[in-house]
């Protein structure tokens, strides 16, 4: 934030994307680390579209939850799934990934599910 802000120069205030998990959902592609400190942890969730990255959300010092409300890709599951004699009427939508750095920074962080 600090150099995005100007209020530190590049030497002052670095900070590296160097990704420890990379990981493809159909057009989803999401990239997950932390910087040297293990202080930060961050996820890019990109969306490819035909070669080219159309989206980029990113997440910082937040543990994300990645849930698919429909199929994406063959690698995927169909995952829509209710019952009948379940006492709810909503679908279950099973989590397709987490990530796995938050709990690395040695403090607590909000969650985000993200529906795909």
């Amino acid at each position: 934030m600090r150099l995005l802000t100007g209020i530190a120069t590049p030497k002052e205030d670095r900070f590296e994307f160097v990704p420890d998990k990379i990981t493809s959902l159909g057009p989803i592609v999401l990239a997950e680390g932390c910087d040297q400190g293990r202080s930060i942890c961050w996820v890019h969730a990109c969306t490819v579209t035909h070669g080219v990255i159309t989206q980029v959300r990113e997440y910082l010092n937040t543990s994300l939850t990645v849930t698919c409300l429909g199929s994406v890709g063959k690698n995927l599951p169909d995952i829509a799934s209710t019952s009948s004699s379940s006492p709810s009427s909503q679908p279950h939508w099973p989590s397709v990934w987490e990530s796995s750095l938050s709990s690395q920074v040695g403090k607590s962080v909000p969650g985000l599910v993200l529906a795909i």
